[in-house]
């Protein structure tokens, strides 16, 4: 590897970043990922500089454990209402609680990563506990939003964004884009073929 070309590799992390053509450097390396992986002081101290700087934030939760076009447009529409898009996501083990001993299919910090890959998507945050009451209170959304499948009056944090001025939506729910679902199928297939 040459030298140019090793050291656009320690910058960004992507090997050749530093290629040229016709002798101009090309647009900036792109943000990796993982980069957008934050902590939740990480996180609330990114969405308060965006938010000194007027930009509104968006912020939504989930399991996202394999991730599918349902939850792609989902995040695409939250996005689309604001400037910036936070994900928090449960950990491994607040997922079992949730869905069962066979959940996550994905670990957390492979579910975070492929999230964080997404255009829509600016930071995400991995929480602990069952619901994300604490990470809303830390990050202060502008706009919170939830699947279709969530009324208003049950989504946690509504009360508390509501009161500090913000909106709080539930989002159309994408028929037949289902992670349990997914998961039954590929069961299923598994099974058959035995």
């Amino acid at each position: 590897m040459g030298r140019a070309a090793s050291r656009a590799t320690r910058q960004t992390g992507y090997p050749g970043a530093a290629s040229r053509r016709g002798g101009q450097k090309l647009s900036a390396a792109p943000v990796r990922a993982a980069s957008k992986v934050k902590t939740l002081t990480g996180v609330a101290r990114a969405v308060r500089r965006m938010q000194a700087e007027g930009r509104r934030v968006v912020f939504t939760n989930g399991c996202f454990d394999l991730l599918h076009r349902g939850h792609t447009r989902y995040l695409e529409q939250a996005r689309s209402l604001g400037d910036a898009l936070v994900v928090a996501i449960n950990s491994d083990r607040s997922v079992r609680t949730l869905k069962g001993p066979e959940r996550p299919v994905v670990p957390d910090t492979q579910r975070a990563e492929v999230l964080a890959a997404l255009a829509a998507v600016d930071y995400v945050v991995v929480f602990d506990e069952l619901d994300p009451a604490r990470v809303i209170r830390a990050v202060r959304p502008d706009v919170l939003v939830k699947g279709g499948d969530w009324p208003i009056g049950q989504i946690v944090g509504a009360d508390f964004v509501q009161s500090r001025g913000g909106r709080v939506l539930s989002l159309p729910y994408v028929e037949g884009a289902s992670t349990s679902a997914l998961i039954g199928r590929i069961v299923g297939k598994a099974v058959k073929r035995r």
